[in-house]
């Protein structure tokens, strides 16, 4: 999980998109604990945030392909926090995000997610263009990021509990909203015994209207599996580390 092994700063030059927002009571665990799917949809929120504040216009659509967290301290509820959110690295048809949840005290979340640029209707990925490096690229200042995933198969497919999907669980879009597979994450750290320092999830297809994940999950001492499965199809990876 060396794409978000370590906090990184903020660009010396190019943008740098910052909103406020408080931890509310639906987006945290019983403990008070910031929860994974709703750090998720503040991720999201914040680009959403961004674009909208930029004036991109939409000429295409945005598909989640991998999101790398690093966690110095879980937020927590009633707290205050700072978001940053940047374009950190480009590729040829997707872009790096890197997001920053920050409190008085410092720096609590970071997180790096490969967004794949796709042609509105048909879904199919397409160049950035020009405008985009225009807004987006000083910030990147050069580097690129690979859209290959990495994450191994289960060693036993047919295996796992069901999870089933819910009609507020797919968005405008006609898929589950990436939040979603960030709550089966959610549901497997609740029986590691411990919190994660750092998780990482790669999504491999949609999950669409007629699906029946299942959700598969191996613990070791300091790390944990997850995968959400359709039949032995996998829809979405994790891995986590303490």
């Amino acid at each position: 999980m060396d794409q978000a092994s370590e906090f990184v700063g903020d660009p010396a030059e190019g943008r740098v998109f910052t909103a406020g927002r408080a931890v509310r009571g639906p987006d945290v665990t019983m403990d008070g604990r910031l929860r994974l799917d709703a750090l998720a949809r503040y991720l999201q929120e914040a680009a959403e945030g961004d674009l909208a504040d930029a004036r991109w216009p939409l000429a295409y659509d945005w598909i989640v392909r991998k999101c790398a967290v690093r966690i110095a301290g879980f937020p927590r509820l009633g707290q205050r926090l700072q978001v940053r959110t940047f374009c950190s690295a480009v590729g040829p048809r997707w872009a790096e995000r890197t997001t920053t949840l920050a409190s008085g005290d410092g720096d609590l979340v970071q997180a790096r997610a490969v967004w794949a640029a796709v042609a509105a209707g048909s879904g199919r990925p397409c160049p950035l263009g020009s405008e985009f490096y225009r807004v987006y690229g000083p910030s990147a200042g050069g580097r690129s990021v690979s859209v290959r995933l990495s994450h191994p198969r289960p060693a036993e497919p047919s295996a796992g509990d069901p999870w089933p999907l819910r009609v507020t669980d797919f968005d405008a879009s006609g898929h589950v909203n990436n939040a979603i597979y960030w709550a089966a994450v959610e549901e497997a750290v609740a029986g590691l015994g411990w919190l994660p320092g750092s998780a990482e999830v790669e999504f491999h297809r949609p999950a669409l209207p007629g699906c029946k994940p299942r959700l598969l999950r191996h613990a070791a001492p300091d790390q944990a599996w997850a995968w959400l499965l359709n039949g032995t199809s996998p829809l979405a990876s994790a891995v986590l580390a303490r």
